[in-house]
């Protein structure tokens, strides 16, 4: 392939085709599918398989959503799987309800039972969710072994009606198989909208999804609610299907060979997913004929699922695109030849930044202690002192990961003192981190759109994903890294990486910018490449607080410093002056 080749433009990615026409192949071929479930004769026995496989797949997708994408661990699938399946059970045999409705119906209950599940735990997270997750499970299958008045107990629901129009099981499974295609693709094409970016942004890293805007509990609510919607959907289909369940088909070993199915396969791709499932169905099948040695089909049987995701730690698709990925080199992207633009926020007040007597305690540790800070708009103000003097802190407790003990902050006229750090990012701040904090999973580009795509951005139109490209490819030519917006972030520098925080940041267009210590870990050329960043930035108006250690990019970058010592503020004023300061001088540059 020529270099002209590889090289794709600013308008191709900004403005790609439509999706119906890039992902034509893949309705081509789940329509072929769907034709051959159709009209293909199977027998009782196959037919059987492809059923569980199809509506297994169609949970399994669920787990991709909220493990996959989200980060997040469930071990209630089966439950979910469960709501839909006795809603239809239930609804089509004791009650006489149509099949649709009772479908809907269960897809509803999974649904709202996962937000309240999430609601009442997310915030929790780890091993702490696990348990949560298991006892719901657990408390769940119980229910339906002793309700006899409601379940039937462990004597199932038989004779569960379908549509009239798909009565055959080879009909039956033909709508299964389409429903499947619907789902893979909508959860194919999850990771690339904004709340698919939102949820990988929340699994890489949450601290630094917070500070870019994205409301970190809200997108877990909403992973964990799609993830048990699909699993409603598919124990719905499931009863349809078999016309008979029992509380033992919804068990915690069930939700266990949910989970493994989607790590089998690649939990991070519902393709993965299916692979997954169909693995996990058949090779039970496959090693059938070795159910006459006592054990000897059990072990095979677990040890070919240790194997697996020993040698192929991200599943069989995983270990397949990431093969492919090292076969194929990213395109190069032609930088962008549109300026980045900055137009901050204007409330008419001088000061952009106005911090009183801000406290932060660590029980008796008062880490920032009454301290004032006053940033003058369009100025570049730095914040300095001795390592452990609460300058981090201090920016912490700015940019709302941590709660102030005591104090206000005004940020451009508005009170973001007890606002979370997403709505203080709305509200015009914008920050990066002394040890870097990327979304490792993602290219160069996918971090800065999610920077773009900062709520309160007033150049980006709502929904204009052309807009909020072509920002982001402004941001990264900003910083002088357009052409490699394609690659990973595992295959940047150290010094890149800080280059993609900062137009990350810069993408969003806040008001206030928060540099954590920018030029940790640069060599000095590197060191002199941010100083002339850091000029250009300011030459725009854009306001900056910044954090360093290096006294020389301190004193040529900066107006106006304030110094803090063990939490307290010891001097403030014109740069100047202020490292002249015999307090300064003692406490921290010393007499030399």
């Amino acid at each position: 392939m020529s270099t002209t080749e590889n090289i794709q433009s600013v308008a191709d990615i900004a403005r790609p085709k439509p999706l119906l026409i890039r992902h034509a192949p893949y309705f081509i071929a789940a329509a072929i599918v769907v034709f051959l479930a159709a009209s293909m004769r199977f027998d009782g026995y196959i037919l059987n398989i492809l059923m569980q496989a199809t509506t297994f797949a169609i949970a399994v997708f669920g787990l991709s959503v909220v493990l996959g994408l989200c980060g997040q661990i469930n071990l209630a699938q089966a439950a979910f799987f469960g709501f839909g399946a006795y809603a239809v059970g239930l609804g089509t045999t004791d009650y006489q309800l149509n099949y649709w409705l009772c479908l809907f119906g269960g897809c509803a209950m999974a649904l709202a039972a996962g937000a309240l599940l999430g609601l009442s735990t997310l915030r929790l997270g780890g091993h702490y969710l696990a348990m949560v997750t298991i006892s719901f499970q657990q408390i769940i299958t119980l229910i339906m072994i002793n309700a006899i008045w409601l379940t039937k107990g462990p004597d199932g629901v038989s004779k569960i009606g379908r549509p009239s129009i798909f009565m055959s099981s080879q009909a039956y499974l033909a709508f299964c198989v389409a429903v499947l295609a619907i789902v893979g693709y909508l959860v194919w094409h999850l990771p690339d909208t904004r709340l698919g970016r939102a949820m990988r942004a929340v699994r890489d890293n949450e601290l630094a999804a917070g500070v870019a805007g994205i409301d970190v509990f809200r997108t877990k609510i909403y992973a964990f609610a799609i993830c048990a919607l699909l699993g409603g959907l598919g124990g719905g289909l499931f009863a349809g299907g078999f016309a008979y369940i029992s509380p033992d088909q919804f068990s915690f070993a069930e939700s266990i060979v949910f989970l493994t199915m989607s790590l089998l396969g690649g939990v991070a791709s519902p393709i993965g997913s299916a692979i997954g499932t169909g693995l996990l169905i058949l090779i039970p099948e496959w090693l059938r004929f070795l159910k006459s040695v006592p054990g000897l089909y059990l072990a095979i049987y677990g040890l070919s699922v240790i194997l697996i995701i020993r040698f192929m730690p991200d599943g069989i698709w995983g270990w397949v695109s990431m093969a492919y990925d090292r076969l194929r080199p990213p395109k190069k992207v032609m930088p962008s030849t549109a300026p980045l633009v900055l137009k901050p926020a204007a409330t008419g007040d001088e000061m952009v930044l106005r911090v009183s007597s801000l406290s932060k305690h660590f029980g008796g540790l008062k880490a920032v202690d009454e301290v004032d800070i006053a940033v003058h708009r369009g100025s570049v103000h730095a914040l300095i002192g001795p390592n452990g003097s609460g300058k981090t802190t201090t920016l912490n407790v700015l940019s709302g990961l941590y709660e102030a003990t005591s104090g206000k902050v005004m940020l451009d006229g508005t009170d973001v003192t007890t606002m979370p750090p997403h709505l203080r990012t709305a509200a015009g701040l914008g920050r990066t981190f002394q040890n870097i904090r990327l979304f490792r999973s993602m290219t160069a580009l996918e971090n800065v759109i999610i920077g773009a795509e900062r709520p309160g951005n007033t150049l980006i139109g709502k929904g204009d994903h052309a807009a909020l490209t072509e920002r982001a490819l402004a941001a990264l030519t900003f910083v002088g890294l357009g052409s490699r917006a394609n690659e990973l972030i595992s295959s940047f520098s150290y010094g890149h990486q800080r280059l993609i925080e900062i137009a990350r940041a810069l993408a969003g267009n806040p008001t206030l910018l928060l540099l954590d210590e920018p030029a940790a870990g640069l060599n000095s050329s590197e060191k002199i490449e941010l100083h002339e960043l850091l000029k250009r930035i300011a030459a725009q108006g854009l306001t900056i607080l910044i954090i360093d250690h290096d006294m020389t990019l301190v004193s040529e970058a900066a107006q106006h410093i304030t110094v803090l010592n063990f939490g307290r503020r010891i001097a403030d004023g014109e740069s100047m002056a202020v490292l002249r300061h015999p307090d300064v001088v003692s406490a921290y540059l010393g007499t030399a």
